[in-house]
């Protein structure tokens, strides 16, 4: 995939279906992290919970050919009763989402609230 300026250049060029994905995806992001920085970093869509892009990242989402993978960087250490987050690399976990069925904007949200009090300095919760 081609370098994108920012998120919104980043989802405009995702295959539809893709894009539906990640859209319904990126308020229930914002919204559980208000004060993150929101921005391409490595081609792909983060949110960081530290006072630059890429400093204290909290999560990505990175469209493949047939699903949008929504990862936590320190999902590992993530309590998920659902049993939905996969491990990936060091302590990341990821779930993949191939429609927005697959979005549960409660248990995402309790997920990205714990990932932000892993990587947040106290007083940016």
């Amino acid at each position: 995939m081609a370098k994108f300026a920012n998120v919104d250049d980043y989802l405009a060029a995702l295959p539809e279906g893709l894009r539906e994905v990640a859209t319904a995806l990126r308020p229930i992001v914002n919204a559980a992290l208000p004060s993150a920085i929101e921005a391409m970093y490595h081609g792909s869509p983060t949110w960081s919970a530290g006072e630059a892009v890429g400093k204290n990242l909290v999560c990505l989402v990175k469209a493949y050919s047939s699903y949008v993978t929504f990862a936590l960087w320190k999902g590992q250490l993530v309590d998920d009763e659902s049993g939905r987050l996969e491990a990936s690399a060091r302590e990341m976990a990821h779930v993949k989402l191939r429609s927005v069925e697959d979005i549960d904007a409660d248990l995402f949200t309790g997920w990205l609230k714990q990932a932000r009090d892993l990587e947040a300095p106290a007083g940016a919760r």
